[in-house]
């Protein structure tokens, strides 16, 4: 088995589509998957896991019925399980998700925009 590390940028670069993540590694059961935001997303929850956004570069809000959330560059923000969010980027942001293999982008809301089975790259 050969190492290497997982160039974000280099990965990134292949990422051309807004909203669509793409998985790069998986520990255990979990995905870490790179997504380009840009705009609107949709209100939905996660029941049955909590999620995580690590922001690479740009800046992001993730709206919560109570108020939003800033999150820029090296800055992690966890969205505990159950909590409806929408997440948002006025500019493109770039963004590293952590969730468990097989959880849809769009949690419980689903709709078009879901992606189910995220492609790796």
């Amino acid at each position: 088995m050969a190492h290497a590390a997982i160039n974000f940028e280099e990965k990134l670069a292949r990422i051309a589509e807004q909203w669509s993540p793409k998985v790069v590694a998986q520990l255990n059961d979990y995905h870490f998957k790179l997504v380009k935001l840009q705009g609107d997303f949709v209100w939905h929850s996660h029941p049955d896991t909590d999620e995580a956004f690590l922001v690479l570069a740009g800046e992001m809000f993730v709206d919560f019925r109570d108020g939003p959330a800033r999150v820029g560059p090296g800055e992690l923000l966890v969205v505990p399980r159950g909590v409806e969010h929408k997440p948002r980027a006025e500019e493109e942001c770039h963004a590293l998700l952590v969730e468990p293999a097989g959880t849809p982008n769009t949690g419980d809301a689903g709709g078009e925009r879901t992606v189910e089975n995220p492609d790796w790259i």
